[in-house]
C-alpha cells in the first residue's frame, strides 16, 4: 500500500455558533512544511493546529487555509465606539471650520487607529474540542485523495520495476555469449598480431580466466535481483510512510546497472543497460511523490 503526498482535503463544520472551513492542499517534499492561514480567533490555538495537521499528514508541503464563514451571531471584529465618537467630534468641529461637507465623515472613521480591531472573541474548551474533529475531518478526506493517487503510482512503480527485472534476464542469456566472443575476440587478436605459434596456450588460457573474472557481472546481477525483490516486498508492507526507504532501494538498484554497464564490454547488454536506467529513472521520479 502506497499514499502519495499530493492530495486535496476539505471539510466543513458548525461549531457553537461559528462556521468553519478547513480547506488543506498538499504537495510533495523532504519534510514536512506548512503554511497555515487562520481567523484570529484560532490564534491562541496555532501550535495545536500545527501538531495535528503533522501528525495526520507525515511529510509533505502543506498549504492549510482556515477560514470563518459569516453565521449572522459571529464577531470577527470589534468596533470601539468611544474612540469613534471622540473621532467624530473632532473631525466634525474641522469640518465646520473649513466649511466641509461633514456626510463622508463615516468612511474616514472606521479607517482611524484602533476604531475597529479583530475580535478577542476565541473558542471555548467544548468549542476547541469539537473543532479538532474538523481539522481531522479535512485531514481524513486528503489521506483519502492520497491513498487513491497512491495506488496509481504503486502499478507504475511495479511496472517499472518488472520491466528491469526482464531486461536483467535478457542480459543473462547474453552473459555466456559476451564471454566466449570475448575468448574468440583476444585469441584472433593475439593470432594476428603476434602467431599462433608464439604464445603459450596455457597461459593464455590462465589470462583469459583472470580477465574474464574480473569483468564478470553475476554478483551485480544477483544483487540487482535481490533488491528488485526487496523493492517489491516493501511495497507490500502495511507502513504508509516509505518513500524515503524506496529511494534508498532505487540507489542500490541504480549502483548495480552502473557496475553491470561499466563491465559489460557488449554493445547487446549495453542497450540494456540503458532500458534499465530509463527505466529507473522514472520509478526515482515517482517515488518523489511517495510519502
Amino acid at each position: 500500500m502506497l499514499k502519495s503526498m499530493t492530495g486535496f482535503g476539505r471539510a466543513e463544520q458548525t461549531v457553537g455558533n461559528k462556521t468553519f472551513l478547513v480547506d488543506i492542499k498538499s504537495l510533495n517534499g523532504k519534510q514536512f512544511e506548512l503554511s497555515l492561514k487562520l481567523p484570529s480567533l484560532l490564534k491562541p490555538f496555532e501550535f495545536d493546529i500545527r501538531r495535528i495537521l503533522s501528525e495526520e499528514l507525515g511529510r509533505g508541503s502543506v498549504d492549510c487555509m482556515i477560514s470563518l464563514k459569516e453565521t449572522g451571531s459571529a464577531k470577527p471584529v470589534t468596533i470601539n465606539t468611544d474612540l469613534a465618537r471622540a473621532y467624530y467630534q473632532a473631525l466634525a468641529e474641522l469640518s465646520n471650520s473649513l466649511n466641509l461637507d461633514p456626510s463622508h465623515i463615516l468612511s474616514t472613521l472606521v479607517k482611524l487607529p484602533e476604531v475597529i480591531t479583530p475580535s478577542s472573541e476565541t473558542l471555548n474548551d467544548k468549542e476547541w474540542e469539537q473543532f479538532q474533529q474538523v481539522i481531522r475531518s479535512a485531514t481524513e478526506d486528503l489521506n483519502n485523495h492520497r491513498l487513491d493517487e497512491g495506488r496509481s503510482l504503486e502499478d507504475d512503480l511495479l511496472s517499472r520495476i518488472a520491466n528491469i527485472v526482464k531486461l536483467q534476464d535478457e542480459v543473462a542469456k547474453l552473459e555466456p555469449l559476451r564471454k566466449q566472443k570475448i575468448r574468440e575476440g583476444i585469441t584472433r587478436l593475439l593470432e594476428e598480431n603476434v602467431g599462433k605459434e608464439n604464445y603459450n596456450d596455457n597461459r593464455l588460457e590462465q589470462e583469459l580466466i583472470y580477465y574474464i573474472e574480473k569483468i564478470d557481472i553475476s554478483e551485480e546481477q544477483v544483487r540487482l535481483k535481490n533488491h528488485c525483490d526487496y523493492f517489491r516486498s516493501i511495497l507490500q508492507e502495511a507502513d504508509p510512510s516509505k518513500g524515503k526507504k524506496l529511494s534508498f532501494i532505487l540507489q542500490e538498484i541504480g549502483r548495480e546497472i552502473n557496475t553491470t554497464g561499466s563491465k559489460a564490454y557488449d554493445s547487446t547488454i549495453q542497450k540494456c543497460v540503458v532500458q534499465m536506467k530509463d527505466e529507473l529513472e522514472k520509478a526515482k521520479e515517482q517515488v518523489l511523490n511517495v510519502l
